[in-house]
């Protein structure tokens, strides 16, 4: 077997993580047996297993099952102490991929409920970041992401908000959940607000469906990052465009196979986006339903696509250009990058 240098070791950033979906399987577990929470059998079977659940998001029906565990999960994390827990374990496995910067995304309304208010709840998570961060060593940040099944309104209640808390921690502002439901466009006043507070524009785009919606990203909510993206290779221009403007998609190859928008690893257009010049951030969406974390997508990228180690490289120091990390903290990464790539293989 060909000696290769370990991925886990290689500095880069991570620029796409829901907040909930970066729990560890057995703290999802103990948290539900303390709070009382009855999680779907799907859920509580295939991780008992070590397994993921069986998902398919290609239609809206699978896309609701997805959402389902999702929810029932998020429902498990109920007090200050959970939502400590959950990001400090989330750093912890960061730092073990090789992760120096993390950008973890939360829509802080799903928690509300339990945690007092909207504000309290962003509080809360805001503090929990800054600890882990200080204990761990970590460099992180929020990006808080508005839900495009809501109304637009909602949208610009959480604009407001994240640049509010800019000083606090949040650098950026996003989009997520079912991309077929929610024109881009509707959302274009929140994301006014979050430009003109300074954050980063980051909507969730070219995942379920196909090249337009990218393209909706980029003229309707000016975005400095696309989450997924990776419809675009279906559209040359569309490549150019990205490439052009150094717009940076957050590609999440488990996740897509996972969910079906992709058959196998192999069919993620990981090789047409590289080689059109797109910037990409390697990320591992939801690791509690997907089954894998940052440095396994780094593999797949070297398994699957062929990827050397001086590509490999490359992709992480595009994560880290794409980060808001600040600029000392960049160039001390992409240092630990070329050292790397000078170390002996293993």
């Amino acid at each position: 077997m060909e000696r290769v240098r370990d991925v886990s070791e290689l500095p880069k950033a991570h620029l796409h993580l829901h907040f909930t979906g970066s729990m560890r399987p057995g703290t999802l577990l103990e948290l539900a047996d303390k709070h009382g929470v009855r999680l779907p059998d799907a859920l509580t079977d295939a991780l008992a297993k070590g397994e993921s659940p069986q998902l398919r998001a290609t239609d809206e029906r699978g896309w609701f099952r997805f959402q389902r565990l999702y929810d029932a999960a998020r429902s498990c994390l109920r007090e200050p102490e959970d939502i400590q827990r959950l990001v400090r374990e989330a750093a912890e496995e960061d730092l073990k991929d090789g992760s120096g910067w993390l950008e973890i995304q939360v829509d802080p309304t799903s928690y509300a409920p339990r945690l007092g208010g909207l504000i309290p709840a962003l509080e809360v998570i805001l503090d929990a970041v800054d600890t882990a961060a200080r204990e761990t060593g970590l460099g992180m940040r929020v990006l808080v992401a508005a839900n495009r099944m809501k109304h637009p309104l909602d949208a610009r209640t959480l604009a407001r908000l994240a640049v509010r808390y800019a000083d606090r921690g949040v650098v950026g502002f996003g989009l997520s959940n079912d991309e077929r439901r929610g024109m881009a466009r509707d959302f274009d006043r929140a994301f006014a607000i979050a430009r003109e507070g300074g954050l980063l524009s980051a909507p969730h785009g070219g995942e379920l469906t196909g090249p337009a919606s990218v393209r909706d990203c980029l003229d309707d909510l000016h975005a400095h990052r696309i989450g997924h993206g990776v419809r675009a290779a279906e559209d040359p221009r569309l490549l150019k465009r990205l490439a052009d403007r150094s717009v940076t998609c957050e590609v999440c190859p488990a996740s897509n196979v996972a969910l079906g928008v992709y058959e196998k690893p192999e069919d993620v257009p990981l090789r047409t986006l590289f080689e059109a010049g797109v910037p990409l951030a390697l990320g591992a969406d939801d690791p509690l339903l997907f089954g894998s974390r940052l440095a396994a997508q780094y593999d797949l990228a070297r398994e699957c696509h062929g990827f050397s180690d001086q590509e490999l490289a490359e992709l992480a120091r595009q994560s880290i250009r794409a980060s808001a990390a600040p600029e000392k903290t960049k160039a001390e990464l992409l240092a630990g990058v070329d050292a790397w790539l000078t170390s002996p293989v293993g």
